[in-house]
């Protein structure tokens, strides 16, 4: 499955670099790229290991808040 999240607070290369180092250490996820430009992240996921909700978290978890 495939899901796009919103993110804001990312200002640099460094902050997209940890977004995805972030979604790709867990499980569950195929492939994640992070986008400075367009403040999101386009991500890959089996759905039957991992949730959107989980994803999201991580992001969280990594310091970025979620454009609602």
């Amino acid at each position: 499955m495939k899901t796009t999240i919103n993110i804001t607070g990312m200002s640099c290369g460094h902050c997209t670099a940890r977004v995805k180092k972030a979604l790709e250490e867990m499980g569950g996820v195929l492939w994640a790229e992070v986008s400075l430009e367009n403040n999101r992240a386009e991500i890959e996921f089996d759905e039957s290991a991992v949730s959107v909700q989980q994803l999201k978290d991580t992001i969280e978890d990594a310091g970025y808040s979620l454009e609602l």
